[in-house]
């Protein structure tokens, strides 16, 4: 059994998908699986990845499922203790993995730790603005706002999953989002500050680029947590807090775009999620 289980879903990514193993295959931990999940590429992904077949575990879907399926096949075709996440479009510096098992073999209480990271954007190295910041620790509060955990940045351990659950394949995007809420509320996702992640965006095959307002996969997690009776008295008057703003920030622009259905439904949901009612999104 491999100590850490390495987790790579792509699609239509062919020759981003190779780097992203690249990076794995030259990591200076080597006690690692590589698992990577095609989900449904029609652009001859298999076929780029022939040279690195012999390294790798290759799985793939019949049609594209989204990131969530893909990243819960990896998850559960893998037998490691320690799961990390790459995404295809990412790529690893060579310590990235030695760095965050000495960082576990350090603190054993812990469960999950990220690392910082290098924003490259059309080629050019950025900086991320203050609202990007990575804190450590008790990180809920902040995370309501924005997703502040990066997948490519995590390792974590099994059991965790097992407690929390894996991806939510009902959401399309900011299914990461959901995920670090459900382990954030419950347990510190601890920050190693040190960049071993060179994390590209701004590109066309995003799911930011792909799917416009956003917020209502955000609104849909955090109505998920409500209804999940896990949050104290204090996370759940944040959780409310942060919903009824993006609720109403939601609402009113669906009503000036004439969507009146839409818009009427999130402008009275904070108030129908207090009362306890059943919420069919």
């Amino acid at each position: 059994m491999n100590k850490v289980s390495v987790i790579i879903p792509t699609f239509n990514r062919a020759r981003k998908v190779v780097r992203a193993v690249s990076s794995v295959l030259y990591q200076t931990f080597r006690d690692y699986e590589v698992i990577v999940v095609d989900d449904g590429s029609t652009d001859g992904t298999r076929e780029a990845l022939t040279p690195v077949r012999p390294h790798i575990k290759y799985l793939s879907h019949p049609k594209n499922l989204g990131v969530s399926a893909a990243r819960n096949t990896g998850i559960q075709a893998s037998r490691s203790p320690f799961i990390a996440f790459l995404d295809s479009d990412d790529y690893w510096r060579p310590d990235k993995l030695a760095v965050q098992v000495d960082f576990f073999r350090r603190l054993p209480e812990a469960l999950v730790c990220q690392t910082e990271e290098i924003w490259i954007r059309k080629g050019r190295r950025i900086n991320p603005r203050k609202k990007h910041l990575k804190p450590s620790g008790d990180i809920f509060g902040p995370s309501l706002k924005l997703c502040l955990v990066s997948p490519s940045a995590v390792m974590l351990r099994r059991s965790l999953l097992n407690e929390v659950g894996l991806f939510d394949p009902e959401l399309p995007a900011c299914e990461d989002y959901d995920l670090w809420l459900r382990i954030s509320c419950l347990h510190p996702i601890y920050l190693v500050e040190e960049p071993l992640v060179f994390k590209e965006g701004g590109t066309s095959d995003q799911l930011s680029a792909r799917y416009k307002g956003m917020d209502r996969f955000r609104i849909k997690a955090m109505a998920k947590l409500i209804k999940g009776n896990k949050l104290d008295e204090s996370q759940l008057e944040d959780v409310f807090r942060e919903l009824s703003l993006k609720c109403r920030i939601y609402g009113n622009g669906c009503l000036k775009r004439g969507k009146k259905e839409e818009g009427g439904f999130y402008l009275s949901l904070p108030g129908r999620l207090q009362k306890g009612e059943k919420i069919d999104f």
